[in-house]
């Protein structure tokens, strides 16, 4: 398969299909020397990586039902429950987020969340590349004041995603894609 082949193939595998093994120490090191070589003006460098794994899975599990009770305070136990088990779905979740620098004169903080963004993909092409499953989630806890203080990330920084990492239990999903030139045009 080409790189090009490998990029255009890209599918994500849903975070329930996803087991041990994640990457090991070793394999981890080289995923995030991947997601750090990505796009980033003026060299901020304006992402942090959290790694959640084992217990922390459950505490972060823990961090998401209080957050979704400030939400929604008359939430039913059973719906808290769910979102106590999001963590648990793979063996590792990297947590990217987006660290701002306030008010910079060459790069907005628009750029600087993009950049985190275009990290979050590159840990996911290098997941992919070395064999794992991955997929990148968000929903309302990526927003909560309550996550990102449990997880020490400051108030002006930004969850771009919570990358779920493991070992696919299924094959990768055949995603039919667009046509490109649905999205194109010419000035």
């Amino acid at each position: 398969m080409t790189v090009l082949e490998f990029l255009q193939q890209r599918a994500s595998i849903p975070a329930r299909f996803l087991a041990e093994p994640a990457p090991d120490p070793s394999q981890l090191r080289e995923i995030l020397q991947a997601a750090v070589a990505a796009p980033d003006h003026a060299a901020l460098r304006p992402w942090r990586f959290i790694v959640i794994e084992g217990e922390s899975r459950n505490k972060l599990g823990d961090v998401f039902v209080e957050a979704t009770r400030r939400r929604e305070p008359d939430m039913p136990a059973d719906k808290l429950e769910s979102q106590r088990s999001k963590p648990l779905r793979s063996p590792m979740i990297v947590t990217v987020v987006a660290d701002i620098t306030p008010d910079h004169p060459k790069t907005p903080e628009t750029e600087q969340i993009l950049s985190a963004g275009a990290a979050a993909q590159q840990l996911i092409l290098a997941a992919n590349a070395l064999g794992f499953g991955a997929i990148w989630l968000t929903g309302p806890n990526a927003h909560a004041p309550e996550v990102k203080e449990a997880l020490g990330i400051a108030e002006k920084d930004h969850i771009v995603g919570f990358v779920y990492l493991g070992t696919a239990t299924i094959d990768k999903p055949q995603v039919r894609r667009p046509d490109p030139a649905d999205f194109v045009s010419h000035w």
